[in-house]
């Protein structure tokens, strides 16, 4: 999927949208949690600005960040041109929701949903035409793994794919797979979900529409499994692993992300950009669970890329 040149594109309607959109999601993580969101509003010098809610240390989540943006800039950063060198130089216009939730409970998933529209505008007496691409999704993180979770998220995504083509979601299924990969430790950061980026076809329609789609499945993917492992009892053994595992996340985030790449690379406002980091994390030398653990099965039967619903016959 390439980047199109810029048709009837509605940037004043993706902004509407994701503006709903962010609090609509943090109206449903409140009535959840119990606990009101903090909102941050802010401004950017060089064009744009946003909103970051964020909840700290209530009943269901240690830390929840809802964040929107809508920021331009005079030149699009390495992370945003490296697989369209063309556009380099090119001044830009973002806009977007990203999310990360790490609830206390080490039963309930870490969670981490996205969607985000970029216009790459030519520079000034150029005749050339606007770019636009959309990019998003959203994966599952868990420190302990239920199978019934797995397929309740992908299947859900699934759903929200399912209107635009039987081939969409095992397409970014896998590229959820590729993406959410730490090559250092040759290990997936969770048990995936979906990822795309560069989406610009069938025209921008249709793919701001699959991006609706995926935003507004956001909390029927993730609610139903927070509220099934919400309280389940746990101890200091399983809060112990949590914060090791919260360690692959602060990793792949800081080392890989293009999220965070962007938004550091362009200036961004860091607060809001680091605060999908886990407030409590460990890291330990050279460790692996026990064989046979509850522990070890994560790493055995989730960390493997496994397809958690029946995927279409390949074409």
């Amino acid at each position: 999927m390439n980047a199109r040149v810029q048709d009837e594109v509605d940037a004043a309607a993706v902004t509407a949208y994701f503006v709903g959109l962010q609090r609509r999601i943090v109206a449903g993580l409140e009535a959840e949690d119990g606990k009101p969101f903090r909102l941050d509003t802010w401004t950017r010098p060089e064009g744009g600005g946003g909103t970051s809610c964020v909840l700290e240390e209530g009943n269901l989540f240690e830390r929840a960040g809802v964040n929107y943006s809508h920021v331009l800039g005079d030149t699009l950063p390495p992370s945003a041109s490296a697989s369209r060198p063309e556009l380099a130089g090119r001044g830009f216009e973002a806009t977007g929701v990203s999310l990360v939730l790490h609830p206390r409970n080490p039963y309930v998933p870490t969670v981490h949903m996205n969607v985000r529209f970029f216009i790459a505008r030519p520079p000034a007496g150029s005749n050339a035409a606007p770019v636009f691409w959309f990019g998003g999704g959203m994966d599952l993180t868990p420190y302990y793994g239920f199978e019934d979770d797995a397929r309740h998220f992908h299947g859900i995504c699934r759903d929200a794919l399912a209107p635009f083509g039987p081939d969409r979601y095992p397409q970014f299924k896998r590229w959820c797979d590729r993406y959410f990969f730490l090559k250092h430790r040759s290990e997936p950061r969770g048990i995936g979900g979906i990822f795309f980026d560069d989406l610009a076809d069938p025209d921008f329609a249709g793919a701001f529409a699959l991006v609706r789609s995926v935003g507004d499945h956001f909390l029927d993917a993730y609610l139903p499994i927070a509220r099934r492992r919400g309280d389940t009892p746990y101890g200091e053994r399983e809060r112990d692993f949590q914060a090791y595992r919260r360690g692959r996340y602060v990793e792949f985030n800081l080392v890989f992300d293009r999220g965070t790449l962007f938004g550091l690379q362009s200036g961004g406002r860091t607060e809001s950009i680091l605060m999908s980091l886990p407030p409590a994390v460990k890291w330990r030398y050279n460790w692996k669970p026990e064989p046979g653990s509850p522990e070890s099965v994560l790493y055995d039967e989730f960390l493997t890329g496994r397809d958690w619903i029946p995927l279409p016959p390949a074409a």
